[in-house]
Protein backbone atom coordinates (compact mmCIF):
# COMPACT_ATOMS: atom_id res chain seq x y z
CA UNK A 1 0.00 0.00 0.00
CA UNK A 2 1.36 3.13 -0.90
CA UNK A 3 1.76 6.05 2.09
CA UNK A 4 1.01 9.62 1.74
CA UNK A 5 3.57 10.22 -0.69
CA UNK A 6 2.47 7.89 -2.69
CA UNK A 7 4.97 5.05 -4.95
CA UNK A 8 7.49 6.55 -6.98
CA UNK A 9 8.86 4.78 -9.72
CA UNK A 10 11.84 2.37 -7.67
CA UNK A 11 8.72 1.15 -5.70
CA UNK A 12 7.02 -0.79 -8.36
CA UNK A 13 8.08 -4.48 -9.19
CA UNK A 14 6.75 -6.36 -12.44
CA UNK A 15 3.82 -8.72 -11.60
CA UNK A 16 3.46 -7.23 -8.22
CA UNK A 17 -0.66 -6.86 -7.31
CA UNK A 18 -2.07 -3.96 -5.71
CA UNK A 19 -5.57 -3.95 -3.85
CA UNK A 20 -6.67 -0.42 -4.06
CA UNK A 21 -8.46 1.42 -0.68
CA UNK A 22 -11.87 2.62 0.04
CA UNK A 23 -14.53 0.31 -1.41
CA UNK A 24 -17.31 3.08 -2.66
CA UNK A 25 -21.15 2.14 -2.48
CA UNK A 26 -22.39 4.43 -5.53
CA UNK A 27 -26.13 6.56 -5.52
CA UNK A 28 -28.61 8.21 -7.18
CA UNK A 29 -26.33 11.22 -5.99
CA UNK A 30 -23.79 10.28 -7.98
CA UNK A 31 -25.62 10.04 -11.16
CA UNK A 32 -27.78 13.30 -10.61
CA UNK A 33 -24.11 15.22 -10.01
CA UNK A 34 -22.52 13.79 -13.21
CA UNK A 35 -25.16 14.86 -15.40
CA UNK A 36 -25.08 18.29 -13.44
CA UNK A 37 -21.44 18.49 -14.19
CA UNK A 38 -21.49 16.86 -18.24
CA UNK A 39 -24.95 17.64 -19.50
CA UNK A 40 -25.02 14.13 -20.39
CA UNK A 41 -28.47 13.10 -21.59
CA UNK A 42 -28.15 9.03 -23.30
CA UNK A 43 -31.48 7.92 -22.04
CA UNK A 44 -30.18 4.22 -20.95
CA UNK A 45 -28.44 6.24 -18.16
CA UNK A 46 -31.25 8.68 -17.15
CA UNK A 47 -34.23 6.68 -17.30
CA UNK A 48 -35.55 3.49 -15.31
CA UNK A 49 -38.44 3.16 -18.00
CA UNK A 50 -36.35 3.37 -20.57
CA UNK A 51 -33.64 0.61 -19.13
CA UNK A 52 -36.45 -1.83 -18.35
CA UNK A 53 -37.65 -1.54 -21.96
CA UNK A 54 -34.44 -3.14 -22.83
CA UNK A 55 -34.68 -5.60 -20.67
CA UNK A 56 -32.66 -4.21 -17.93
CA UNK A 57 -33.72 -4.05 -14.14
CA UNK A 58 -33.75 0.17 -14.12
CA UNK A 59 -31.27 2.68 -15.17
CA UNK A 60 -27.32 2.07 -14.54
CA UNK A 61 -24.89 4.23 -13.89
CA UNK A 62 -23.11 6.26 -17.10
CA UNK A 63 -20.02 4.04 -17.98
CA UNK A 64 -17.62 6.80 -17.95
CA UNK A 65 -18.73 7.55 -14.14
CA UNK A 66 -17.88 3.81 -13.70
CA UNK A 67 -14.40 4.18 -15.31
CA UNK A 68 -13.77 7.26 -13.69
CA UNK A 69 -14.47 6.06 -9.99
CA UNK A 70 -12.57 2.60 -10.53
CA UNK A 71 -9.50 5.06 -11.93
CA UNK A 72 -9.49 6.88 -8.87
CA UNK A 73 -9.20 4.47 -6.84
CA UNK A 74 -5.64 3.18 -8.12
CA UNK A 75 -4.86 6.82 -7.97
CA UNK A 76 -3.08 6.83 -4.67
CA UNK A 77 -1.23 3.50 -5.26
CA UNK A 78 -0.52 4.31 -8.98
CA UNK A 79 -0.04 7.71 -9.86
CA UNK A 80 0.12 10.10 -7.11
CA UNK A 81 3.59 11.36 -8.57
CA UNK A 82 2.40 11.08 -11.47
CA UNK A 83 4.23 13.27 -14.61
CA UNK A 84 1.54 12.60 -17.18
CA UNK A 85 -1.06 9.80 -17.86
CA UNK A 86 0.30 8.25 -21.18
CA UNK A 87 -2.46 6.15 -22.72
CA UNK A 88 -4.91 3.43 -22.53
CA UNK A 89 -5.58 -0.17 -24.59
CA UNK A 90 -7.43 -3.24 -23.84
CA UNK A 91 -10.47 -1.92 -21.63
CA UNK A 92 -13.37 -3.66 -21.11
CA UNK A 93 -16.89 -3.11 -19.83
CA UNK A 94 -18.18 -6.50 -18.90
CA UNK A 95 -21.23 -5.89 -16.56
CA UNK A 96 -23.71 -2.83 -15.57
CA UNK A 97 -23.37 -0.91 -12.45
CA UNK A 98 -26.82 0.62 -11.00
CA UNK A 99 -27.24 3.01 -7.72
CA UNK A 100 -26.41 0.66 -4.80
CA UNK A 101 -23.40 -1.61 -5.79
CA UNK A 102 -20.09 -1.78 -4.52
CA UNK A 103 -17.26 -0.56 -6.37
CA UNK A 104 -13.27 -2.00 -5.48
CA UNK A 105 -10.51 -1.69 -7.55
CA UNK A 106 -7.01 -4.02 -7.73
CA UNK A 107 -4.18 -3.48 -10.47
CA UNK A 108 -1.53 -5.90 -11.51
CA UNK A 109 1.99 -3.91 -12.83
CA UNK A 110 2.34 -5.54 -16.52
CA UNK A 111 5.78 -3.55 -17.58
CA UNK A 112 8.12 -1.44 -16.56
CA UNK A 113 10.50 1.16 -18.64
CA UNK A 114 12.90 3.92 -17.54
CA UNK A 115 12.54 7.05 -19.47
CA UNK A 116 15.43 8.14 -21.36
CA UNK A 117 16.16 11.28 -18.95
CA UNK A 118 16.51 9.10 -15.91
CA UNK A 119 14.21 10.55 -13.28
CA UNK A 120 11.07 9.18 -14.19
CA UNK A 121 9.35 5.90 -16.08
CA UNK A 122 6.73 4.52 -17.55
CA UNK A 123 4.42 2.16 -15.53
CA UNK A 124 2.13 -0.31 -16.95
CA UNK A 125 -0.69 -1.96 -14.79
CA UNK A 126 -3.98 -3.78 -15.70
CA UNK A 127 -6.29 -2.08 -13.30
CA UNK A 128 -10.18 -4.03 -12.70
CA UNK A 129 -13.33 -2.73 -11.13
CA UNK A 130 -15.20 -5.00 -9.19
CA UNK A 131 -18.79 -5.07 -7.42
CA UNK A 132 -19.75 -6.63 -4.06
CA UNK A 133 -20.13 -10.03 -5.35
CA UNK A 134 -16.69 -9.90 -6.73
CA UNK A 135 -17.72 -9.84 -10.34
CA UNK A 136 -15.41 -7.78 -12.79
CA UNK A 137 -17.52 -4.76 -14.58
CA UNK A 138 -14.80 -3.30 -16.27
CA UNK A 139 -11.24 -3.44 -16.93
CA UNK A 140 -8.32 -2.01 -18.66
CA UNK A 141 -4.32 -1.27 -19.08
CA UNK A 142 -3.00 1.97 -18.62
CA UNK A 143 0.65 3.25 -18.81
CA UNK A 144 1.74 6.84 -16.73
CA UNK A 145 5.19 8.52 -16.75
CA UNK A 146 6.27 8.12 -12.92
CA UNK A 147 8.68 10.51 -11.06
CA UNK A 148 11.80 8.52 -9.06
CA UNK A 149 12.04 9.18 -5.76
CA UNK A 150 16.15 9.19 -6.38
CA UNK A 151 16.99 10.50 -10.00
CA UNK A 152 19.95 8.45 -9.77
CA UNK A 153 18.37 5.01 -8.69
CA UNK A 154 18.96 1.83 -10.69
CA UNK A 155 16.74 1.42 -12.95
CA UNK A 156 15.10 -2.70 -13.56
CA UNK A 157 15.53 -4.36 -17.19
CA UNK A 158 12.86 -2.45 -19.34
CA UNK A 159 9.58 -5.08 -19.93
CA UNK A 160 6.88 -3.52 -22.16
CA UNK A 161 3.88 -5.75 -22.88
CA UNK A 162 2.79 -6.02 -25.81
CA UNK A 163 -0.65 -5.14 -26.12
CA UNK A 164 -3.31 -5.15 -29.28
CA UNK A 165 -4.42 -1.82 -31.02
CA UNK A 166 -7.86 -2.90 -30.60
CA UNK A 167 -10.17 -5.54 -29.01
CA UNK A 168 -11.26 -7.96 -31.86
CA UNK A 169 -15.07 -7.30 -32.14
CA UNK A 170 -15.52 -11.31 -32.04
CA UNK A 171 -14.39 -10.47 -28.62
CA UNK A 172 -17.06 -7.96 -26.94
CA UNK A 173 -18.72 -9.05 -24.13
CA UNK A 174 -22.56 -9.46 -24.43
CA UNK A 175 -24.74 -6.56 -23.93
CA UNK A 176 -27.55 -8.08 -21.36
CA UNK A 177 -29.48 -5.90 -23.39
CA UNK A 178 -32.66 -6.22 -25.92
CA UNK A 179 -32.72 -3.27 -28.44
CA UNK A 180 -36.00 -4.58 -30.52
CA UNK A 181 -38.20 -2.37 -28.59
CA UNK A 182 -35.26 0.56 -28.49
CA UNK A 183 -37.65 3.79 -28.74
CA UNK A 184 -36.08 6.10 -30.83
CA UNK A 185 -37.98 9.03 -30.54
CA UNK A 186 -37.90 8.86 -26.67
CA UNK A 187 -33.89 9.05 -27.07
CA UNK A 188 -34.16 11.82 -29.32
CA UNK A 189 -32.69 10.48 -32.62
CA UNK A 190 -33.69 8.03 -35.23
CA UNK A 191 -30.17 7.37 -36.75
CA UNK A 192 -29.45 3.74 -36.05
CA UNK A 193 -26.53 1.04 -36.78
CA UNK A 194 -26.95 1.11 -40.76
CA UNK A 195 -26.65 5.30 -41.01
CA UNK A 196 -23.27 5.26 -39.53
CA UNK A 197 -20.67 4.21 -42.61
CA UNK A 198 -16.93 3.30 -42.25
CA UNK A 199 -15.34 7.21 -42.67
CA UNK A 200 -18.41 8.72 -42.11
CA UNK A 201 -16.76 12.09 -39.42
CA UNK A 202 -19.79 13.69 -37.20
CA UNK A 203 -18.72 17.13 -36.02
CA UNK A 204 -21.05 17.55 -32.19
CA UNK A 205 -22.27 21.26 -32.51
CA UNK A 206 -21.86 22.22 -28.74
CA UNK A 207 -19.12 23.19 -26.53
CA UNK A 208 -18.90 23.31 -22.69
CA UNK A 209 -16.63 25.63 -21.09
CA UNK A 210 -14.92 24.13 -18.27
CA UNK A 211 -15.23 25.81 -14.82
CA UNK A 212 -12.41 25.48 -11.82
CA UNK A 213 -15.14 24.52 -9.29
CA UNK A 214 -16.96 21.81 -11.90
CA UNK A 215 -13.84 19.98 -12.96
CA UNK A 216 -12.70 20.03 -9.19
CA UNK A 217 -15.85 18.80 -8.19
CA UNK A 218 -15.68 16.10 -10.72
CA UNK A 219 -12.33 14.83 -9.71
CA UNK A 220 -13.38 15.05 -6.12
CA UNK A 221 -16.34 12.90 -7.63
CA UNK A 222 -14.34 10.25 -8.45
CA UNK A 223 -11.93 10.34 -5.29
CA UNK A 224 -8.83 10.35 -6.95
CA UNK A 225 -6.28 12.25 -5.05
CA UNK A 226 -4.21 13.31 -7.67
CA UNK A 227 -2.50 16.77 -6.91
CA UNK A 228 -2.21 18.24 -10.18
CA UNK A 229 -5.79 18.91 -9.94
CA UNK A 230 -6.00 20.77 -6.78
CA UNK A 231 -2.75 22.21 -5.16
CA UNK A 232 -2.43 25.46 -6.77
CA UNK A 233 0.37 26.51 -4.63
CA UNK A 234 2.08 23.19 -5.88
CA UNK A 235 1.21 23.75 -9.52
CA UNK A 236 2.09 26.87 -9.40
CA UNK A 237 6.02 25.98 -9.32
CA UNK A 238 5.32 23.50 -12.12
CA UNK A 239 5.91 24.41 -16.04
CA UNK A 240 1.85 24.65 -16.04
CA UNK A 241 1.52 26.72 -13.10
CA UNK A 242 -1.86 26.22 -12.56
CA UNK A 243 -4.43 22.98 -12.14
CA UNK A 244 -4.90 20.57 -14.89
CA UNK A 245 -8.13 19.30 -15.53
CA UNK A 246 -8.26 15.51 -14.71
CA UNK A 247 -8.27 13.71 -18.20
CA UNK A 248 -11.16 11.41 -17.44
CA UNK A 249 -13.50 14.33 -16.82
CA UNK A 250 -12.48 15.96 -20.80
CA UNK A 251 -13.48 11.84 -21.46
CA UNK A 252 -16.85 12.62 -19.63
CA UNK A 253 -16.92 16.04 -21.07
CA UNK A 254 -16.63 14.84 -24.96
CA UNK A 255 -18.94 11.64 -24.66
CA UNK A 256 -21.75 14.15 -23.61
CA UNK A 257 -20.92 16.28 -25.94
CA UNK A 258 -21.30 13.36 -28.66
CA UNK A 259 -25.12 13.03 -28.27
CA UNK A 260 -25.53 15.18 -30.88
CA UNK A 261 -24.59 13.11 -33.98
CA UNK A 262 -24.50 9.89 -31.96
CA UNK A 263 -27.75 10.05 -29.38
CA UNK A 264 -27.85 6.24 -29.98
CA UNK A 265 -24.39 5.43 -29.23
CA UNK A 266 -26.36 3.49 -25.68
CA UNK A 267 -23.42 2.29 -24.06
CA UNK A 268 -19.50 1.84 -24.24
CA UNK A 269 -18.51 -1.75 -24.71
CA UNK A 270 -14.57 -1.35 -24.74
CA UNK A 271 -11.73 1.24 -24.93
CA UNK A 272 -9.00 -0.23 -27.91
CA UNK A 273 -6.81 2.99 -27.36
CA UNK A 274 -6.83 6.36 -25.84
CA UNK A 275 -4.12 9.40 -25.67
CA UNK A 276 -4.15 12.66 -23.42
CA UNK A 277 -2.49 14.95 -26.24
CA UNK A 278 -2.47 18.16 -24.15
CA UNK A 279 -3.39 19.61 -21.34
CA UNK A 280 -6.87 21.15 -20.37
CA UNK A 281 -7.21 23.60 -17.90
CA UNK A 282 -10.16 25.58 -16.22
CA UNK A 283 -11.46 28.15 -18.70
CA UNK A 284 -10.80 26.26 -21.82
CA UNK A 285 -14.25 25.62 -24.04
CA UNK A 286 -14.21 22.00 -25.17
CA UNK A 287 -15.86 20.42 -28.27
CA UNK A 288 -15.25 16.80 -30.22
CA UNK A 289 -15.87 15.44 -33.42
CA UNK A 290 -15.66 11.62 -34.23
CA UNK A 291 -15.33 8.85 -36.95
CA UNK A 292 -16.51 5.98 -37.86
CA UNK A 293 -13.37 3.30 -38.07
CA UNK A 294 -15.18 -0.04 -38.20
CA UNK A 295 -18.44 -1.96 -37.47
CA UNK A 296 -19.18 -4.95 -36.34
CA UNK A 297 -22.93 -6.74 -36.52
CA UNK A 298 -23.90 -8.22 -33.09
CA UNK A 299 -27.11 -9.47 -34.02
CA UNK A 300 -30.67 -8.64 -35.49
CA UNK A 301 -31.03 -5.51 -33.59
CA UNK A 302 -27.46 -4.46 -32.52
CA UNK A 303 -24.45 -3.58 -34.18
CA UNK A 304 -21.18 -1.81 -32.22
CA UNK A 305 -19.46 0.86 -33.76
CA UNK A 306 -15.54 1.34 -33.58
CA UNK A 307 -15.66 5.35 -33.10
CA UNK A 308 -12.84 7.91 -32.53
CA UNK A 309 -13.79 10.88 -30.64
CA UNK A 310 -11.23 13.60 -30.61
CA UNK A 311 -11.39 16.20 -27.88
CA UNK A 312 -10.06 19.85 -28.79
CA UNK A 313 -10.23 23.09 -27.15
CA UNK A 314 -11.16 26.49 -28.01
CA UNK A 315 -11.57 25.90 -31.32
CA UNK A 316 -15.13 24.24 -32.78
CA UNK A 317 -15.17 21.07 -34.66
CA UNK A 318 -16.83 21.51 -37.87
CA UNK A 319 -13.61 21.84 -39.35
CA UNK A 320 -12.68 18.26 -37.91
CA UNK A 321 -8.91 19.47 -36.57
CA UNK A 322 -6.75 16.42 -36.69
CA UNK A 323 -3.19 15.20 -37.64
CA UNK A 324 -1.16 17.54 -39.76
CA UNK A 325 0.91 16.10 -43.19
CA UNK A 326 3.69 16.04 -40.58
CA UNK A 327 1.76 13.46 -38.18
CA UNK A 328 1.72 16.13 -35.36
CA UNK A 329 -1.69 17.31 -33.72
CA UNK A 330 -3.03 20.00 -34.17
CA UNK A 331 -2.37 22.40 -30.92
CA UNK A 332 -6.33 22.43 -30.12
CA UNK A 333 -6.46 19.03 -29.53
CA UNK A 334 -6.59 16.99 -26.06
CA UNK A 335 -7.94 13.94 -26.50
CA UNK A 336 -7.76 11.20 -28.99
CA UNK A 337 -9.81 8.48 -27.84
CA UNK A 338 -10.94 5.34 -29.83
CA UNK A 339 -13.33 3.03 -28.55
CA UNK A 340 -16.52 0.70 -29.47
CA UNK A 341 -20.01 1.83 -28.93
CA UNK A 342 -23.36 -0.37 -28.70
CA UNK A 343 -26.01 0.71 -31.52
CA UNK A 344 -29.46 -0.30 -32.39
CA UNK A 345 -29.90 -1.37 -35.75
Amino acid sequence: MAGAQGRFFEDFRLGEEIRHATPRTVTEADRALTIALTGSRFPLHSADTFARALGLERAPLDDWLTFNIVFGKTVPDISLNAVANLGYAEGRFSGFVYPGDTLSARSTVIGLREASAGDSGIVYVRSEGLNQRGETVLSYVRWVLVQKRDAGAAAPSPQVPELPKAVPAGALEPTHLDLSGYDFELAGSVERFGDYPVGRRIAHPSGMTVEEACHMTATRLYQNTARVHFDQHRMATSRFKRRLVYGGHVISLARALSFDGLANACRILAINGGRHVAPCFAGDTVYAWSEVLDRAELGAHAGALRLRTVAVKNRESADFPDRGPDGAYDPSIILDLDYWALMPA
